[in-house]
């Protein structure tokens, strides 16, 4: 059988190939991916390369397939799993599975150490180890970009998880964001912070007032309207600030901030923000490996002051985000700002600090041009001539849906025949 995936050879190495995959194992699954989204982390991993903890050392030679936020269909089950999964079952993905077997552990994820599972591929063979550790999530009432999108919210939910608060002469720490309290996302008008303050928002004792901020006006708006009445509705204060131009958000203190972009100026920025007994959150992984800031230990020895950080969510995140997108009590699509075909992954990736928006949302079947969804209004009459009326249509659709991707969107790009990949 063959197929077609993005390969990671080396640093900054990646090539779109077609080729042949072995038959499944009694304890593999055969499956298609349909759709996959961008993730800082897989451009990290590309910019490292094997010096990645997650990459094996010989992908000169044995290269393996990028991209983790998958979601896709089961195609045919090995006998050891026959009993649990099924034939055209939806799946996700949780590529955290650091499978251990024996006295030393295997840092494994999927897109970044196996050569046959990937997100950015057609079709895939899940490896034993992903069941063994419960990690591959079967669902039916999400479309697949929802399901690709289950991943980084579950960074999110972990996040919110290892927040923690105390009280005087206790040593116990109670979980979470403060209910009824202040918390501040730095840095978090792009995709993460806007999972974030999504899952915010579900909560059953949420923060009484949010703030988040970016230097970005695009994306501030973007996060605007996607939130700014679902808070007037649960009667939580959202503010959407620019700190360049308003920094009077600087008078009050936070119980809760987490920061979403690496810079040692907002993690400082966090920290002089902190309230008593607050709590900071470096949820962005810095790439460089001498990372630092200045904070005030002053405070934390006197206020009780705590930093916690995050790689990642779990199995159970996993879950979490997932029931909350089927019960639509958290829509996801928001984060979504570019679409696209297989064939512009590599770009994608290796373009990935210049692109600006939020998720890429690649379908791995076709072949399509990367656009900005909000560029469809123009390019049904700019566009390239044969894609045109799929343009009209997607805006069509969008403008429908306040101008978010979403699953009727999906459903017609799917059904466009002329897109598919061949192999």
């Amino acid at each position: 059988m063959k197929t077609i995936a993005l390969r990671m050879y080396g640093k900054m190495n990646l090539k779109l190939e077609k080729f042949e995959f072995p038959d499944i194992k009694e304890g593999e699954i055969l499956a298609e991916v349909i759709s996959d989204t961008s993730c800082p982390s897989t451009y990290k991993e590309i910019v490292q390369g094997e010096d990645h903890p997650r990459v094996p050392k010989d992908i000169s030679k044995n290269p393996v397939i990028v991209g983790h936020e998958m979601a896709g269909r089961i195609l045919k089950v090995g006998r050891k799993w026959k009993e649990k999964f099924g034939e055209g079952q939806k799946f996700t993905v949780q590529p955290a599975i650091n499978y251990k077997e024996g006295p030393v552990g295997i840092l494994s994820a999927p897109g970044y150490s196996y050569r046959y599972i990937g997100g950015l591929a057609a079709y895939v063979i899940i490896p034993n180890e992903v069941m063994k550790k419960d990690c591959l999530l079967t669902f039916e009432e999400a479309p697949f970009y929802k399901g690709s999108l289950v991943e980084p919210l579950s960074c999110n939910i972990g996040s919110v998880k290892v927040q923690y608060h105390t009280e005087e002469g206790i040593y116990e720490h109670k979980m979470g964001v403060k209910g009824g309290g202040k918390t501040a996302i730095l840095g978090g008008a792009g995709p993460m912070g806007m999972g974030l303050l999504a899952y915010l928002l579900t909560l059953l004792e949420p923060p009484e007032s949010i703030i988040l901020t970016d230097i970005d006006d695009k994306k501030l708006e973007r996060a605007k309207k996607a939130f700014l009445q679902e808070g007037k509705k649960k009667e939580i204060r959202l503010q959407f600030i620019n700190p360049i131009k308003d920094n009077s958000y600087r008078n009050s203190y936070y119980d809760d901030v987490f920061i979403l972009y690496a810079s040692s100026q907002l993690v400082e920025e966090g920290d002089s923000l902190l309230a008593r007994d607050g709590c900071l959150n470096l949820f962005a992984g810095p790439m460089d490996h001498d990372f630092s800031a200045e904070i005030n230990f002053f405070k934390v020895h006197y206020e009780k002051q705590h930093f916690v950080a995050v790689t990642g969510g779990n199995d159970k995140d996993m879950k979490d985000a997932l029931k909350l997108i089927i019960e639509s009590k958290l829509d996801p699509s928001c984060m979504v700002t570019h679409v696209g075909g297989i064939n512009t992954a590599r770009d994608v990736l290796l373009n990935f600090p210049k692109l600006g928006g939020g998720k890429k949302l690649i379908y791995t079947h076709l072949n399509f041009p990367l656009i900005n969804i909000e560029d469809l209004e123009k390019l049904q009459y700019k566009g390239e001539k044969e894609l045109r009326s799929i343009y009209k249509e997607l805006y069509e659709i969008i403008k429908k849906n306040s101008g978010w991707w979403c699953p009727d969107a999906e459903k017609y790009l799917l059904s466009q025949k002329q897109l598919e990949i061949k192999l």
